[in-house]
């Protein structure tokens, strides 16, 4: 593949090779940027910290959930989403690579069979995330009722009540001042204990959660096909139209489950699929680009192959 423009957009006068690059120097290399690709480092940093926040929260919420039946796949499934962010980060960086960074020259086999390698590894996670985001699904289908039961009577079990992703460990001086109506349901292997006005919550957010694992992986699946068509030259048709069309109508979703975390008060989903949206859209106006220069050098060579009159 063609992407030249890496080299001729960004690059400004560099000192010799021998003598360092002042401070001053680099950052005057950063404004010389071409502006996109500042939103892009920006949106690549800022989703990196989202990662160590998520980290940060699915130990938050393991603390709440773990037990000493736990096995490795329930450690794995306590952690998905941590797994599944760096599985995409993953792919986000290899794509850019793809897409931008890397010239036809750089894609030698072993480096090919490498990406390879990464992609499939991602694959799994991704995979591994679908299954233990179903497996959420089924294990709330699976809940226990406990009809006109008073929160303080599991006071003491080492349980926590669950309201809208907040925990508190239920225990016989707080279990009082926890606000609960009716029926109260026992979920996650009976860690967590909620009223049914938390456990409607529970459901709708464990299907967004699913429902967002699966638009993002019809996503990766129209950009992988949008590449390997643009390898062979393809830079137009139906293909390449329905697969732009397809991706902005799932985009709309993934911006409807961003509006729906924004509502229930989780800010930092909200803010993270906006970043993500933002990410793989950059990969798409890389592929743009690249796009156009395939279509400027085919011109050139039917330029060049015209005889002269």
């Amino acid at each position: 593949m063609s992407k030249t423009h890496e080299r001729s957009s960004e690059v400004v006068a560099l000192a010799a090779p021998s003598t360092p690059l002042s401070s001053v120097h680099q950052g005057e290399r950063f404004f010389a940027m071409n502006p996109r690709q500042i939103l892009k480092i920006l949106v690549y940093s800022l989703l990196l910290v989202n990662w160590i926040n998520y980290i940060i929260n699915d130990i938050t919420v393991a603390s709440h959930t773990v037990h000493a039946g736990w096995q490795w796949h329930d450690w794995t499934s306590a952690f998905a989403t941590t797994l599944d962010e760096a599985a995409w980060f993953l792919l986000l960086f290899l794509l850019e690579l793809e897409t931008y960074l890397l010239s036809d020259e750089a894609f030698t086999k072993t480096r090919v069979r490498v990406m390879q390698g990464l992609r499939l590894l991602c694959i799994l996670f991704i995979g591994h995330t679908i299954v233990a985001f179903g497996n959420i699904l089924m294990e709330l289908g699976r809940s226990v009722e406990h009809a006109a039961t008073d929160v303080c009577a599991f006071a003491g079990q080492g349980l926590s009540y669950a309201r809208n992703l907040e925990y508190w460990e239920i225990t016989a001086d707080n279990c009082a001042s926890i606000v609960s109506t009716g029926t109260l349901y026992q979920f996650d292997q009976g860690q967590l204990i909620t009223d049914a006005a938390g456990f409607r919550v529970e459901w709708e957010l464990a299907w967004a959660d699913f429902l967002e694992v699966v638009l993002w992986v019809f996503i990766l699946f129209l950009i992988e096909m949008m590449v390997r068509l643009q390898e062979k030259g393809v830079t137009d048709g139906a293909a390449l139209k329905t697969a732009r069309i397809s991706k902005a109508v799932l985009y709309g979703f993934l911006w409807l489950i961003a509006a729906y975390w924004a509502f229930g008060g989780h800010w930092m989903f909200a803010w993270d699929e906006s970043l993500w949206i933002l990410g793989f859209i950059a990969i798409g106006m890389n592929l743009s680009e690249w796009r156009d220069e395939i279509q400027q050098e085919s011109s050139t060579a039917e330029v060049a192959e015209t005889p002269s009159i």
